[in-house]
């Protein structure tokens, strides 16, 4: 008992570490077997090393994170984003990773797929770059600058100025697609690669733009596609060559931008029209690829045909007519209407009107083709005399005024012209508007039509009867009269007098000694007692004398007639204006010659508003004579027949000189 307790009361021994080892291994394992289990032990540790692509098993798939077992005291977690295709990895699946560190602050090993994948394809990538070979890869997602590409299952950049040869606005088309690249820059430290397309398209283009100019022959039709459209035409490539379509190429019909016909990237046939071997320059066409238009023109178009055709231009001398592509033909303005005066054709016609016109005439070697649209309804001319015969009488509008007489529309789009000297019988017409106004209804009388020149003349006096016979009995020689002056020439006055009828004082017949000019003791408007002295109702003309009167006269009445016609003071203006009263006066009547003689020359752009092919003709038999040449004072005073105006002063000339025509087309 007491050694019981003493050995309780003693402290019991603690075996060491090392001796508690031997005695767990002694209990456990035998020395073979330990020793076994620490060789293999330490084989584990030496395989894995930092730096190192390693083999690893995927224990899961979380949400954005790998864990792989390499073998190793503790698992790795790589970011799924570094797999290329997320979707395929699977727990169980054996992958390779690079192990970049065996502990980290947290005691986790450090593993990467992106690096383990780059070390595998690195000497591959590095070779292809140093032998400048061709690589392939697909386009995987756009980032900023460029396109991310899959290359042998590492990431590498696209630039976007590589993408293609032209610049691209677009990265998306891309994305999926396959395409060859070249390695152009390549750093391992940073894993950077950088690939290129543009450089083997290029290369590919010089290789065919070799191939093109070793075989190239004008007259040959290749392949092309619309690289570039400008406003003078379009570039077409050949495949690897480029050559000019020029507009006038295009088509053989009218095209106002190469854009209305083609589009970038468009497959189009050319015929090579011209090649510069020196300066690598190539003309195309596209229309040489059909035959030409003008080929049988006379055949398909001949005179007389009545077709169909659109307006494509207008000009200011007519309209072109487009009959088919490449065809056209021009209306001119004189060919748009037999009666109306058109100032231009958009005044009828407009762009992209669809008409029916009239081949007039086919000039083959000019390309060539006149039109007409008035020849599409018949010519209201050929029948217009039988409408309206000689003499008959009709009432017209006012449509315009011109100095040598007045534009009447007797119907629509045919006009007639009154002539100055056929407006009034008996009095002296100095312009149209003495007597008709623009706009007011008017009588008239057909006097002749002349088909040929598409004129017509009417009068307007001839709608009452010729008033001279009964002007010959008022005015008998030796009945005495009052007139007032309506007009002052150095050779005499005119006077208005009863009767709507002018006279003629001659100087010597004024009733004043020493009288030399008129306008020194008379006025315009001053009222005369006169006698009539002569009277000619073929050359209808009156002649009258105050100094004949006063013979007659009461000398009180003669001595105020002196009175009131004394001398007056007379200005410079006055004085030039005598001078050239004289010779405008001696002329009037010519100018009414000329003005009928003059309009035959009068264009239609003179009388704008008036009907252009309407003319005057001759006036009829019977119309009053050219004036004679300016009156003279007899020598002793008395009244002679040169001393009196002829008709044409007082009632206007009648010369059978033409008025206005039309200008040829």
């Amino acid at each position: 008992m007491s050694e019981e307790n003493n050995t309780a009361s003693q402290p019991v021994s603690q075996p060491s570490s090392a001796g508690a080892l031997e005695a767990l291994d002694e209990r456990e394992y035998s020395e073979e077997e330990f020793a076994s289990m620490m060789s293999l032990y330490e084989d584990t540790m030496s395989n894995i090393t930092e730096g190192e692509i390693v083999a690893g098993t995927v224990l899961a798939v979380a949400e954005n994170t790998v864990v792989v077992d390499i073998g190793f005291k503790s698992e790795g977690a790589i970011p799924l984003s570094e797999f290329a295709d997320p979707s395929e990895v699977e727990v169980g699946q054996e992958i390779e990773v690079y192990l970049e560190d065996v502990e980290d602050q947290e005691g986790q090993i450090v593993l990467s797929k992106q690096k383990a994948d780059f070390m595998r394809v690195w000497d591959r990538i590095k070779d292809a770059y140093d032998s400048d070979q061709i690589v392939e890869g697909r386009l995987v997602r756009r980032i900023k600058g460029g396109i991310v590409v899959d290359l042998f299952g590492v990431d590498a950049f696209l630039p976007g100025s590589q993408i293609d040869i032209k610049q691209v606005k677009n990265f998306d088309q891309f994305i999926g697609e396959v395409f060859p690249f070249r390695i152009i820059k390549l750093n391992k430290n940073r894993r950077n690669i950088v690939v290129s397309r543009r450089v083997v398209l290029e290369a590919e283009r010089e290789r065919l733009r070799k191939q093109i100019l070793q075989t190239l022959e004008v007259g040959q039709v290749r392949e092309g596609a619309v690289k570039n459209i400008t406003d003078f035409g379009a570039f077409i490539d050949l495949g690897g060559l480029d050559g000019l379509l020029h507009i006038t190429d295009i088509s053989w019909g009218r095209i106002g931008h190469p854009s209305e016909v083609l589009s970038i990237g468009d497959d189009v046939q050319v015929k090579v029209l011209n090649y510069d071997e020196e300066r690598e320059r190539i003309s195309l066409g596209m229309k040489q690829l059909t035959p030409h238009p003008w080929e049988n023109i006379e055949e398909k178009y001949p005179v007389g045909d009545r077709v169909d055709g659109k307006v494509v231009s207008i000009t200011d001398y007519g309209a072109f007519v487009e009959l088919e592509q490449g065809v056209e033909g021009l209306v001119h303005i004189s060919e748009m209407s037999w009666t109306q005066h058109i100032r231009h054709p958009s005044k009828l016609v407009s762009i992209g009107d669809q008409l029916k016109v009239v081949i007039l005439n086919v000039d083959k070697e000019g390309q060539k083709i006149s039109l007409g649209m008035k020849q599409t309804t018949d010519d209201p001319w050929l029948s217009l005399d039988e409408k309206y015969p000689v003499g008959t009488r009709l009432t017209g509008l006012v449509r315009n005024l011109v100095n040598f007489g007045a534009f009447v529309e007797i119907e629509e789009g045919i006009d007639g012209l009154v002539h100055i000297s056929d407006m009034s019988w008996t009095r002296r017409v100095r312009h149209p508007s003495d007597v008709v106004k623009k706009g007011e209804q008017v009588d008239v009388v057909v006097l002749n039509i002349d088909k040929k020149r598409r004129r017509i003349s009417l009068g307007h006096k001839q709608t009452i009867e010729n008033p001279w016979s009964e002007l010959a009995v008022q005015y008998a020689v030796g009945k005495t009269t009052e007139g007032r002056i309506s007009r002052l020439l150095e050779r005499g006055v005119v006077v208005d007098l009863t009767g709507d009828v002018e006279g003629f004082i001659p100087v010597s017949q004024l009733g004043l000694s020493d009288l030399q000019t008129p306008q020194t003791h008379f006025s315009e408007q001053d009222e005369l007692p006169l006698k009539v002295v002569e009277f000619d109702e073929e050359q209808r003309k009156i002649v009258l004398s105050v100094k004949e009167y006063l013979r007659d006269a009461e000398q009180a009445e003669i001595d105020a007639y002196i009175e009131s016609h004394k001398p007056k003071p007379i200005t410079v203006g006055e004085v030039v204006g005598d001078a050239a009263e004289p010779e405008a006066t001696a002329g009037d009547a010519d100018s009414d010659s000329d003005s009928r003689a003059g309009a035959e020359s009068t264009s239609e752009a003179d009388d704008a508003e008036s009907t252009g092919d309407v003319k005057p003709v001759a006036q009829p038999e019977g119309s009053a004579e050219a004036p004679a040449e300016a009156a003279e004072t007899g020598s002793n005073g008395d009244v002679t027949d040169d001393d009196a105006p002829s008709a044409a002063e007082t009632s206007g000339t009648e010369d059978e000189t033409e008025a206005a025509s039309k200008p040829e087309a």
